[in-house]
């Protein structure tokens, strides 16, 4: 399962997904077809509040630690 298809299952569906982030249901579909999960920059960190899918699992072509993007933990 692709980081993508894991946020679309968190979210409930493809299109609550993408009525949370203000796009298109068919923007999300391309996001997961023709651009094989390849998520815009700006949707992840939203996309990472909502459902819990890390940037790193995300985009880690942008966040390549598991940790990147992610809050501060306070000790």
């Amino acid at each position: 399962m692709s980081a993508l298809d894991k946020a679309i299952k968190a979210a409930g569906s493809a299109r609550k997904l993408s009525l949370a982030l203000g796009v298109t249901s068919m923007s999300v579909s391309h996001w997961k077809n023709r651009d094989c999960g390849v998520v815009p920059p700006n949707h992840i960190l939203p996309i990472f509040n909502m459902t819990g899918v890390t940037p790193h699992e995300l985009r880690p072509d942008l966040y390549p630690n598991p940790t990147d993007g992610l809050p501060k933990q306070e000790p």
